[in-house]
């Protein structure tokens, strides 16, 4: 085997003990649901990254899913002229991000309201709940949020279990909370593959591959102590309050306008305060290099990207990768990635793609709070206490992905 890959291997445990070492209550972790939630991440990643004919799915839901998103062009193309058409295309102008990936998250928002108004979404996501509590014996309330956060945002997928927020066990809060801050939204997830290209089966293949694990992480780290009342059952409760197919598409448009708005807001800030910090930083000059934040968090950072098995020449890169998405955000960090991708193998980049699908950020502890404080008020406090823990933990899930991803690629 080649000793990458095993690294990779050992350091997806490695994170599941770091888990451990911090958890609350060691005496109170039930083993069930960690070994099967281990158990089901690497049954994911394995039949979608080595089995043929999970594989052959794999790619066809990718393409799947491509010609879906690109759908969005003919939309922005028509808006915004030449600035909209997708990259490549005949009279195209590069990636424009606020014309070309920002109205993907638009498109995407829209399409998703459709699919939840006819109830499509609901089908999945009580199959995906059901296979989690059954096999992890998760409550029926954090297996639909943790299902549910595979395709919405880390606000929105509490609403599917919102008449129970004010009931959760302190566990299940927590357990909520991560699910909804190492997952992706599936309104983000088309803005990643724009940005930078990347493959929508690791995309694909990390978002299945962390529903289990940051259950089995949240769990180990505050474990369960109390009864939860939704235990053995589930009930998904999204309200429609859209009249019609068409109203469920306008309400999901403008939903998704406020997103991108807000995604692009944050990146004219956050890349603006980078070169400003490294404009700063640029002072220093440290092995004949100006010191910039891509290098400081690099070397911050390499240990972890060595854990997960990338060669020492490109750690440092990777490093750097990991510590833009915790620092500022992961649409960053795909920047980022893009930026050093020609430093990198294909494996490594691999890696550091599953490792930052998430949103485990500083900024997610402030949204969190604002989010879900918003929709049970009582209990904001509780959650901004436990806003460090769950990046903690958020984060340690999407790298334990990334080392499962990394021993088999």
């Amino acid at each position: 085997m080649d000793p990458l890959r095993l690294v990779s291997a050992l350091g997806a445990f490695v994170m599941v003990g770091l888990a451990i070492a911090i958890a609350r209550n060691r005496k109170a972790i039930r083993w069930r649901p960690v070994a099967w939630g281990i158990a089901l991440q690497w049954i994911a990643a394995i039949v979608l990254l080595r089995v043929p004919a999970g594989r052959t799915a794999l790619e066809a839901a990718a393409t799947g899913v491509q010609t879906v998103l690109d759908r969005s062009y003919a939309g922005s193309s028509f808006v915004f002229g030449q600035l909209g058409l997708q990259r490549g295309g005949d009279s195209g102008l590069g990636v424009v991000f606020a014309f070309q990936v920002l109205p993907t998250i638009v498109f995407v928002a829209s399409l998703f309201a459709v699919l939840y108004h006819l109830g499509i979404m609901q089908i999945i996501v009580r199959a995906l709940a059901w296979v989690m509590m059954r096999t992890m014996g998760a409550s029926g309330a954090e297996s639909l949020v943790v299902a549910a956060s595979m395709f919405m945002g880390q606000t929105e997928a509490p609403l599917t279990v919102k008449p129970f927020l004010t009931r959760l066990t302190e566990s299940e809060l927590f357990t909520i909370m991560v699910a909804g801050m190492a997952s992706v939204s599936g309104a983000i997830l088309g803005a990643y593959v724009t940005i930078g290209g990347v493959p929508i089966e690791y995309l694909l293949t990390a978002v299945a591959m962390t529903a289990p694990i940051s259950l089995v992480i949240a769990k180990i780290i505050v474990p369960e102590t109390g009864t939860p009342v939704t235990a053995g059952r589930i009930d998904v409760d999204i309200p429609k309050t859209d009249a019609n197919v068409l109203d469920a598409a306008a309400t999901g448009a403008s939903d998704g306008l406020k997103l991108a708005a807000n995604v692009g807001a944050m990146l004219i800030a956050f890349i603006a305060l980078v070169a400003l910090l490294d404009a700063l930083l640029g002072i220093f000059t440290i092995a004949g290099a100006p010191l910039t934040m891509a290098r400081l968090v690099g070397w911050l950072f390499m240990p972890i990207a060595l854990l997960m098995g990338t060669p020492p020449s490109e750690a440092v890169h990777v490093g750097s990768v990991l510590g833009t998405r915790t620092v500022l955000n992961e649409l960053v960090a795909f920047e980022t990635l893009h930026q050093v991708a020609g430093s990198l193998s294909a494996r490594s980049q691999a890696i550091a793609t599953f490792a930052i699908c998430g949103f485990a950020n500083v900024s997610s502890i402030g949204i969190l709070i604002g989010g879900l404080g918003g929709l049970v008020p009582e209990r904001k406090s509780e959650i901004a206490r436990l806003g460090v823990r769950c990046l903690v933990a958020a984060t340690l899930a999407n790298f334990a992905s990334a080392c499962v991803a990394g021993a088999l690629i």
